[in-house]
């Protein structure tokens, strides 16, 4: 039984969207009541009582696209050519980096990308793994590491062509493996999707035997949806239609599946994405770095497909990702008019709203019945705050460094910057230890 007040608590629920002097009540992992905080400490007299000492109170984050096994590329120096196109930096980076990763590289980029994101307050993480010569048990590993440290997630292997039949039926299975486990635990913190690579790297057979493998699962798919330009026009080449439609055809599309960028994409297609109620997915700083092109996300908004905003492993601090996606398509556009409302729906309400699809209680909002992922973020606001202007103080005061405390499920999991339940500083130690042997075998 916890109370969290004395803040400026930011609900994201319309019916209350701002408190001055706001408080959480939270039994067990749900949230009781929100109100003001002398109100709350008089009624709750038996509860543990967290000071926030005026900073902002606010739900949890969640971010929709996540790359967890990117972890150990900070920081690595490759030996390659300059890149020419989208395909040169899967070939000579990621795809370089994945066939190397072990079970030990797995759980330490688990582990450390997991405190990162609770340190940056996410509290949900929707992840794309991708490990082709150690798939077997590779997303019960981000599970466990998951779970040790307390925080909630979706998690799915990226099944592709690239490596054969054996490691594609592989990921087929560790998929399906990993959904029917997820669907059996009754603490609605772990959930699993089927992953896929991309368009461009699944035949139609393969893309038959993932769809054969999904009949009978409550599970949506999480691909990359023509993020370069390659994919299209692989696509085009190859099938004779783009990419959006084609997923269309082998009946990929539909309301708990992530189409992740979806950059080069036509009104047909965002028609479809519509008709299908199919999520999609944008990273900003990931599509600027790849140079890959800004996706018409203003133009699927207006056409009211749910576009969500994720990082792509870029990073995990999701309000940095807020900024850059409310200025990428003011940039884009030559239009100073748009973004801000689009983002501030994309990161909030969007994303609440695709991991509804995946948990039992309401997610991304503090209101009664929601799930308790919390947090507190250090800010002072310099300027008057209130009900009609608190996404500009997120969008323009906050950061993903700002965070205090982070609570999920109910549960403590960061209290003034320090990792409650996992031994950071020791993780982060032998993960140096572990990424250094990756770097050699790199080499």
């Amino acid at each position: 039984m916890l109370l969290i007040g004395n803040g400026r608590v930011i609900t994201q629920d319309n019916k209350k969207p701002y408190l001055e002097n706001g408080c959480i009540a939270i039994k067990d992992n749900i949230i009781l009541e929100v109100g003001n905080t002398q109100d709350l400490k008089e009624k709750y007299k038996a509860y543990e009582f967290i000071d926030a000492e005026g900073n902002i109170i606010m739900p949890g984050l969640i971010n929709t696209h996540h790359h967890i096994y990117s972890a150990f590329a900070r920081g690595l120096i490759l030996d390659n050519p300059p890149a020419r196109k989208f395909t040169d930096i899967l070939k000579n980076v990621w795809w370089k980096i994945d066939k190397k990763l072990n079970s030990e590289d797995i759980k330490y980029s688990a582990y450390t990308t997991l405190i990162d994101c609770v340190k940056n307050g996410v509290t949900t993480v929707f992840d794309h793994h991708a490990s082709p010569m150690a798939i077997e048990g590779s997303l019960f590993i981000i599970a466990d590491a998951a779970k040790d440290l307390g925080i909630r997630g979706v998690y799915s292997y990226e099944v592709s062509d690239r490596d054969g039949d054996e490691v594609l039926n592989t990921g087929i299975k560790e998929n399906v493996n990993f959904i029917n486990y997820a669907s059996n635990l009754e603490d609605d913190m772990t959930k699993g999707m089927f992953g896929m690579h991309a368009s461009f790297t699944l035949s139609d057979e393969s893309l038959n035997k993932c769809v054969e493998s999904m009949k009978g699962l409550d599970a949506g798919y999480h691909i990359h949806v023509a993020e370069g330009i390659e994919d299209l026009n692989h696509c085009l080449e190859y099938h004779d239609k783009r990419v959006v439609e084609r997923l269309m055809d082998f009946g990929i599309l539909g309301e708990k599946t992530l189409a992740v960028h979806c950059i080069h994409i036509n009104k047909k297609e965002i028609d479809i994405l519509k008709k299908t109620n199919t999520n999609v997915i944008n990273n900003p700083e990931s599509n600027m770095g790849n140079a890959v092109g800004c996706a018409p996300v203003m133009e699927m908004m207006k056409n009211e497909v749910t576009v969500g905003l994720g990082t792509d492993g870029y990073t995990s601090d999701m309000l940095e990702s807020m900024k850059m996606e409310n200025i990428i398509h003011k940039h884009n556009l030559c239009d100073s008019n748009i973004g801000f409302a689009e983002t501030s729906k994309m990161i909030f309400e969007n994303n609440s709203k695709i991991a509804a699809q995946y948990f039992n209680k309401p997610l991304g909002i503090l209101k009664e019945g929601a799930y308790a992922d919390i947090i507190v973020v250090d800010y002072n606001p310099l300027t008057p705050i209130n009900k009609n202007n608190l996404n500009g103080h997120i969008m323009f005061g906050l950061s993903g460094r700002s965070v205090e405390t982070t609570i999920i499920n109910g549960k403590v999991i960061m209290k003034n910057r320090e990792i409650i339940t996992v031994d950071e500083k020791k993780i982060f130690d032998e993960s140096r230890e572990v990424a250094e042997k990756l770097w050699e075998k790199l080499k």
